[in-house]
């Protein structure tokens, strides 16, 4: 639809209190009653018009058809002191008969994109009115009225805490603490991880991550190999070292192969597996493997955890050849899993396309002949045409059975979402995961927060998208959603959530996780026809910042892999 600039926008204010106002915005085709103007705009802002304060009897205009609000965190330049200004603010849409329900939620989601844009977001109240007025002048034509509220809350010293973006990394290393070692050793394992590779990235003196070393190892949590430190699993006792992986007999061999990369990941799987035997293929140089061996349901599954220290390309290949290293050991293997956990791509109007921390994303392609999974390889601005385009590699397996049996329980559970077999699954693993250092219980809802950095230390806190009251879809307390789309990784498109965003809505990107193409190239490679990201949402970034997500999140994956197992084809019906 083009700009409608004959039309007139009609500014009038509605309410007015000590630490609130709001204001009506709504588009005309010409000015009704000039004895309530106060001003008209002329020049660039021609068709602006500001309206005296409205009459109190005047008609109400009826319930919005949507409403999005969020938090402004505006650091005062003009102050020495670090007080921020924090205020609400409330935009209720009223939408031209024409459009649909869902080309509205869309029409607002991309309005409230364009409002908040970093490079030109307006840090003052006359500012902020104004471009809201000019885009619905010049280029949201659909729009009939916008009323805004602004309510004017308490002052902060600090600004809210957020999840650094991976491009910031460098900024920052972390002081040595027995979390931070924990996590080092855990993420390199199976293989060890020397004394010296652990001093990368973090600072402190040698003694002080001598001191911290020896008392995980008094703790039962590390143990010092010949060439540094592993991680003690829980049953230790049955883990088995070996040099070669011993033969498995054919009725053994796993059909199905689940692929981990996080210490906590592996932990939850495994949780969902009965008659386990692990073994690890321990080297004193190059890379170690572990094998976890059991059933589930019908099924012989293998699980492993990708050994890597740090979301590094290296780290990554090393991934891809343990993956091609899996699948040639275990050559029965029909079925790849990738469980673990993702970051999520919000929506700030659409409650059923938002994707919340503790929700389960499941990889699969919009359509016939699309991608399932996208790697983002480089980004080049195109300035003759003013875009921007990119390298990319895509993967879709040629058997969707996982996506079709993810989809069928979706749509089972839907309507009632607290009978998922799943959730007993999730309990049951938490039940077994409390001995664990990790906590495996999931966080407090109000740890949920989405921001958005405008620049110039300036926050706004996004509210969650609600369904309307009676909607079948709305949220359940303390149960995961179900989304299926496509998940996509790559350092370049991953660094900052304009660049997320911009892409997530180009590509249809449902979640996006930590580089996992040489992984996929090698499920690819091995000739392995049906597999699927599972990905429990741990933060907005790509699964690496939200740590205290982190094991809640991936035992929601984990117990969603399992249903999925369980309605796979029966495998003793093809040896029939």
């Amino acid at each position: 639809m083009a700009a409608a600039y004959g039309d007139k926008i009609v500014l009038t204010p509605t309410k007015k209190s000590k630490r609130s106002t709001t204001l009506l915005m709504e588009r005309v085709l010409q000015q009704a009653d000039e004895s309530k103007v106060l001003h008209v705009a002329g020049g660039d802002h021609k068709g602006i018009i500001i309206n005296k304060e409205a009459n109190k009897n005047a008609q109400e205009v009826g319930p919005p058809h949507l409403v999005l609000q969020f938090k402004v965190f505006l650091q005062d330049q003009s102050r020495s002191d670090t007080l921020l200004t924090q205020e609400n603010r409330m935009l209720r849409f009223w939408y031209i008969d024409a459009i649909e329900k869902t080309e509205q939620m869309k029409n607002a989601h991309e309005f409230f994109k364009d409002l908040v844009k970093p490079d030109d977001f307006p840090r003052d109240y006359v500012g902020f009115i104004k471009k809201i007025m000019k885009m619905m002048q010049l280029r949201y034509p659909e729009i009939r009225k916008i009323e805004c509220e602004m309510t004017q809350l308490e002052e902060m010293v600090m600004a809210p805490i957020t999840p650094r973006e991976p491009k910031e990394d460098f900024h920052f290393p972390e002081p040595v603490t027995e979390q931070r070692l924990l996590e080092l050793v855990e993420h390199a394992y199976p293989n060890t991880i020397s004394f010296n590779e652990l001093k990368k990235g973090v600072t402190g003196t040698d003694d002080e991550f001598t001191e911290l070393l020896e008392e995980l190892e008094r703790r039962n949590l590390i143990k010092q190999m010949e060439h540094g430190f592993m991680r003690v699993v829980q049953f230790d006792t049955e883990v088995k070292m070996v040099k070669q992986m011993p033969k498995v007999s054919q009725i053994d061999q796993p059909t199905i192969a689940i692929i981990t990369a996080l210490y906590p990941e592996k932990l939850a799987v495994d949780t969902m597996i009965s008659n386990q035997q692990t073994f690890v293929r321990y080297k004193t140089e190059g890379e170690s493997n572990v094998y976890t061996l059991g059933d589930i349901g019908a099924h012989r599954v293998v699980s492993t955890k990708l050994p890597a220290v740090g979301h590094t390309r290296s780290a990554m290949i090393a991934g891809g050849n343990t993956t091609t290293r899996l699948l040639g050991t275990f050559q029965k293997v029909e079925y790849v899993f990738l469980v673990g956990v993702g970051g999520g791509v919000p929506h700030y109007t659409d409650h059923k396309k938002h994707v919340r921390l503790g929700d389960i994303v499941v990889s699969a392609p919009e359509g016939l002949n699309t991608p399932m999974y996208i790697y983002c390889d480089e980004r080049r601005e195109n300035s003759d045409a003013g875009s921007v385009e990119w390298d990319t590699k895509t993967w879709c397996p040629a058997n969707l059975v996982i996506q079709s049996i993810a989809q069928e329980l979706n749509d089972r559970y839907r309507a009632q979402p607290e009978e998922a077999p799943w959730l007993e699954y999730m309990r049951d693993g938490a039940k077994m995961l409390e001995s664990q250092e990790t906590n495996f219980k999931k966080p407090a809802e109000d740890l949920d927060k989405l921001y958005m950095n405008i620049g110039h230390g300036n926050l706004i806190e996004v509210a969650h998208p609600t369904a309307p009251e009676g909607d079948p879809d709305a949220r359940r307390p303390d149960i995961p959603v179900i989304h299926l789309g496509r998940v996509t990784s790559g350092h370049s498109v991953v660094k900052d959530e304009q660049t997320r965003q911009a892409f997530a809505i180009t590509a249809g990107v449902s979640a996006y996780d930590a580089d996992f193409d040489a992984v996929t190239e090698s499920i690819y490679g091995s000739r392995i026809d049906s597999y699927a990201f599972i990905r429990g949402i741990t933060d907005y970034v790509n699964g690496t910042r939200g740590k205290e997500w982190q094991p809640y999140s991936a035992l929601a994956a984990a117990a969603f892999m399992k249903e999925i197992i369980l309605h796979l084809p029966d495998p003793s019906a093809d040896d029939g």
